[in-house]
């Protein structure tokens, strides 16, 4: 079995880093080309970066800057935010992106997705998915744009994903996004359990045992996280860092 991936997920907001909680209250945490050299030097697995204005504001990626960040990268790059037809995607992976991260386009126009993964292969494909408990304490689907819940069941939508040929799916927890609670347990397990593509768990870690749960026993082949990696100590002072690459060894050795 492959050893887990642990990845750091930096939020864009022009061209700093933020980090936000339950998707508000974005608080700036440093500027991306210096975080990159620092998970460089960390050995990160890979690493995802997440444009939490381009949709909302209706413009295109950034091809000069995401192509900079590329160019400091020396792992695995993923990329999210305002990807919407097939030229985009072609630009962003010239640019040197390796994985684009679709979310809204799952769910307005899935044909278009469908179309990405048979062009440009399902490993560069990374299905999105933003779930938040409504007023009734139900998980359902989040659209970020038009910042509301839908009446569309995760474990439905993740269904629809793996059809659509993604490579793999990005679980984000809305409510747990930066509140260092936990991971969603019983809602990755869910996710996990009902398709068979690599699910990464994102929102709520806290911990390397937070790690270890979500890999060994709700089943993630990838723990996510922002805070995790970007704050230390109660007071959250600002520090990028990432775990020695022998501790987790020793979480995931009973996974080998």
């Amino acid at each position: 079995m492959a050893i887990p991936r642990v990845i750091p997920v930096l939020l864009l907001r022009n061209k700093g880093l933020v980090k936000t909680v339950k998707f508000k209250d974005a608080k700036y945490v440093g500027d991306p080309i210096n975080a990159v050299k620092i998970f460089n030097e960390k050995g990160v697995d890979e690493l995802c970066f997440l444009d939490i204005d381009a949709s909302r504001e209706g413009r295109e990626p950034n091809y000069d800057y995401l192509s900079e960040i590329a160019t400091e990268c020396f792992m695995p790059l993923s990329y999210g935010g305002a990807i919407k037809t097939l030229d985009q995607m072609r630009r962003l992976i010239q640019s040197g992106i390796e994985k684009m991260v679709i979310n809204t386009l799952t769910l307005e126009k899935p044909e278009i997705v469908k179309a990405a993964a048979e062009s440009f292969g399902s490993s560069t494909i990374v299905g999105a998915m933003d779930v938040k408990k409504n007023l009734f304490g139900k998980h359902q689907v989040y659209s970020y744009s038009k910042r509301a819940t839908l009446n569309l069941d995760p474990v439905k939508h993740a269904v629809s994903l793996q059809q659509m040929g993604v490579g793999e799916i990005l679980l984000n927890n809305v409510d747990n996004d930066g509140m260092l609670n936990g991971y969603d347990l019983e809602l990755v397990s869910r996710i996990t359990e009902s398709v068979d593509v690599p699910v990464i768990a994102c929102g709520g870690c806290s911990s390397l045992d937070d790690i270890n749960k979500v890999v060994n026993e709700s089943h993630a082949s990838a723990a996510a996280a922002g805070s995790f990696f970007v704050f230390h100590g109660k007071h959250k002072a600002v520090l990028i860092t990432y775990p020695e690459y022998s501790i987790l060894n020793e979480i995931f050795s009973r996974l080998i």
